[in-house]
């Protein structure tokens, strides 16, 4: 690898122009060579922002034309699956957004093609890298629930209310709250569970919607509840919604985990969060600080500044992470694996909802 790593970007949404772009420009040993989307002069707009050389319409262009060493895929979902095995097919490595893909089949060929290709593969789980959420995952890894009984999460939005068209909540590119925040909770299950065996799932449609301009529309689900057997034995239950009033905490989310020796629950939302525990032998819940050392020199006045601004653009995590990953040499975690296993329990899910049953995973 020399000495820079030549970065393009597939995607010119708000989300990426307040994540990944900022974030692969933060490191020091990545240069944003390229940058594609399907409006000109948005790409152009967000070039001249981020000092980007090249701009390209068409991503097979540039994966061709623009001396890539790898690419950033923050498309809608549908995207995902033929813009990754282009990148792929050229020897790139590649961060997808999440969901990885449409479903598991593609997210395992992504997978299989990126690991026969030797290259870093990762999919965009955010809430990986949240202070709070790794030191859940650290006191989980010390014991501190010990054996799990039970994993209860809870992510509501509002962003769907307004009945505007969105493409999350169109089927022909997206499996919609499911896949949107779902992929996020479905992953962070599985890190602090497991694997899971079963699945019991419930989709609803809420807030009708046009089509893209004007035309039928085919809706996503903008809310879903899913019950969870664990391979390990523990029940769970994860329950969405984008389109739920949440005021001026703009996004909540709510994890609990019940286990042999205690209890954790961390609460989440735009305004801050917290973490709670109680072992098996104590009669009150304690607050548990996040450690220092998982913020780093970050300033935590705003809360919301204080990931994007500090955690994300200064720590080897996310888009930063990724760009270690390749000059190391090393796989990462998470990795197209774990997007292929959260791929799963939603293909699990919609299967459930359509039979009205139960759905058990297939065993590797």
């Amino acid at each position: 690898m020399s000495d820079q790593v030549r970065v393009g970007v597939v995607g010119t949404s708000g989300y990426a122009d307040f994540s990944h772009l900022p974030g692969v420009k933060s490191h020091p040993r990545a240069q944003l060579a390229a940058i594609c989307g399907r409006n000109r002069d948005r790409a152009n707009e967000m070039a001249a922002k981020y000092e980007i050389p090249q701009v390209f319409t068409d991503y097979r262009e540039m994966i061709a034309k623009g001396s890539l060493d790898a690419l950033v895929v923050a498309t809608p979902d549908d995207l995902h699956y033929p813009i990754t095995m282009a990148a792929l097919d050229a020897g790139l490595h590649v961060l997808c957004e999440k969901p990885l893909a449409l479903n598991a089949s593609q997210a395992r060929e992504m997978l299989q093609k990126a690991e026969e290709a030797g290259v870093v593969h990762m999919p965009f789980f955010t809430y990986r890298w949240v202070p709070h959420y790794r030191y859940l995952k650290q006191l989980v890894q010390e014991g501190y629930i010990g054996r799990c009984f039970h994993c209860h999460i809870r992510y509501v939005a509002g962003y769907g209310r307004r009945g505007q068209y969105l493409w999350r909540f169109d089927r022909s590119h997206c499996n919609g709250t499911l896949g949107d925040l779902g992929s996020h909770m479905v992953d962070l299950a599985r890190w602090y569970v497991g694997d899971v065996a079963r699945v019991s799932a419930h989709l609803g449609v809420y807030v009708d919607r046009p089509g893209p301009e004007g035309q039928p529309l085919d809706p996503a689900n903008d809310a879903a509840v899913l019950l969870l057997e664990f391979e390990n034995g523990a029940q769970g239950m994860i329950q969405l919604s984008a389109v739920a009033d949440t005021a001026d905490r703009a996004q909540e989310q709510h994890i609990v985990l019940h286990g042999e020796g205690g209890t954790l629950e961390a609460d989440l939302s735009g305004s801050g969060g917290v973490i709670h525990g109680a072992r098996h032998d104590e009669q009150r819940f304690q607050t548990l600080p996040v450690p220092d050392d998982l913020w780093g020199d970050v300033d935590r006045t705003d809360f919301r500044s204080s990931l994007l601004s500090g955690v994300f653009l200064k720590q080897s995590v996310a888009d930063r992470l990724f760009i270690d990953a390749i000059l190391e040499g090393r796989q990462v975690s998470p990795s197209f694996y774990d997007g292929w296993k959260a791929q799963e329990v939603i293909d699990a899910a919609i299967e459930s909802h359509e039979k009205g049953a139960w759905v058990s995973l297939k065993r590797e």
